[in-house]
């Protein structure tokens, strides 16, 4: 069970999504990619480090089959604000060519690793190109964008927990948190 807070380093957090709360998200997600791609076997591209836990839950709830594969960017560091800068540290291992191809990311704020990744699975000529998103960042956005499938809407607060890091720590949460100022 989660804690209500938590303390890491100079910083608070309280709960923000629960692990149960987490897990029918999932579900729920789960069973609406099922039935959009029911037929199809699409490519589920997990961008690294963050997105693995979301990643392997939401798959485990699928119905139809898919394949995986792993891209790792980075435009934060060690920062809990985005530097606005993408670097690709590891690429596609898969080829997308007519392939459909479903990314999934931990959170989307600024926007710029969705229009970077956009752009780049592209230009291999996909199928089609969908975004599934555990969270995504109210008024963040810097770039039009489209999220296909969101898990939750939150505020613009730096969060941990269930994937999302603080200097690469706290991962393994089994609950969002969020700081508390």
């Amino acid at each position: 069970m989660a804690q209500e807070t938590l303390k890491v380093n100079e910083y608070e957090f309280e709960v923000l999504i629960s692990k149960q709360k987490l897990q029918k998200r999932i579900k729920e997600l789960a069973a609406q990619i099922s039935q959009d791609y029911q037929g199809k076997v699409p490519i589920f591209v997990g961008v690294l480090n963050g997105a693995v836990l979301f990643l392997v839950d939401l798959i485990r709830q699928l119905t139809i089959d898919c394949e995986i594969d792993f891209i790792k960017i980075s435009s934060y560091g060690n920062e809990r604000v985005s530097s606005g800068q993408i670097t690709m540290i590891k690429d596609f291992s898969a080829d997308l060519h007519g392939r459909d191809v479903i990314v999934v990311e931990d959170i989307v704020d600024s926007g710029l690793s969705v229009s970077y990744l956009t752009q780049r699975i592209r230009s291999m000529k996909p199928a089609s190109v969908k975004f599934v998103s555990l969270l995504v960042k109210k008024g963040c956005a810097k770039v039009p964008l489209t999220i296909d499938y969101v898990g939750f809407e939150i505020e613009n607060k730096f969060v941990i927990g269930y994937g999302l890091d603080l200097a690469q720590q706290k991962r393994n949460l089994d609950a969002i948190y969020q700081v508390t100022e």
